[in-house]
């Protein structure tokens, strides 16, 4: 497994300083939805400054859904969207991940997991336990993106299998959320093409064009 974060040109850039990224969640109103005064956002990201430029300040998804977020992402000009046949995405919840207990929390080591591309979610996952990483949630893959736009870039985008929904019966729904450029193809309509997309694919399916982002660490 890299510890860094890479794309076809090299190296992501660092993730802006926690100070930016809460100026960046509070410009998009972001803090409101969460019922997080803006003065708390600014006071959590100054005490965390010590964490270093490897670390996303990320809000809850209890707080602010996916579905509240993707509509903030931009690429090419265009706003992201989520797929009409996932209109239940705030649905995919953590599975098998302790979150912390708090409005606003750290997500540290962030990779894209590229070198996991034409992996199943099925194949991907086991392989990220075992190197000592847990997949990224749905919001939090949101909340990347909105930070480091570049880490959502065409034919390199990602999945988030950290959210899954159950289903009543207990067994998992077999959609799993990612996150990639629309083509404005089908469904999506031709004034999307461009636009930053949430989407889904099946458990037991494989794409060259997604890896499986992943974290080393969560804390309040």
């Amino acid at each position: 497994m890299t510890d860094t974060p890479t794309t076809a040109a090299g190296p992501l850039s660092p993730l802006p300083p926690l100070s930016a990224q809460a100026d960046r969640l509070i410009g998009l109103g972001l803090h409101t939805h969460a019922g997080i005064p803006a003065e708390e956002v600014r006071s959590f990201a100054e005490r965390h400054t010590a964490a270093g430029r490897d670390t996303l300040l990320a809000l809850h998804p209890d707080r602010v859904p996916a579905s509240v977020l993707a509509p903030s992402l931009r690429h090419a000009g265009k706003p992201g969207f989520v797929v009409t046949d996932m209109q239940d995405v705030d649905r995919f919840t953590p599975q098998g991940i302790d979150l912390p207990d708090a409005p606003l929390y750290t997500v540290t080591g962030i990779d894209r997991g590229d070198h996991l591309a034409n992996w199943s979610p099925e194949e991907a996952l086991p392989a990220l336990t075992a190197a000592g990483r847990t997949p990224l949630l749905l919001s939090e893959g949101i909340q990347w993106v909105l930070q480091q736009p570049e880490a959502l870039e065409r034919n390199r985008c990602f999945m988030t299998i950290g959210s899954r929904l159950r289903k009543p019966n207990g067994t998992f729904d077999a959609r799993t959320p990612a996150l990639w450029i629309s083509n404005g193809t089908g469904r999506d309509g031709r004034d999307r093409r461009d636009a930053p997309k949430v989407g889904w694919c099946w458990w037991g399916n494989r794409h060259t064009w997604l890896g499986f982002a992943s974290t080393t660490g969560r804390a309040m």
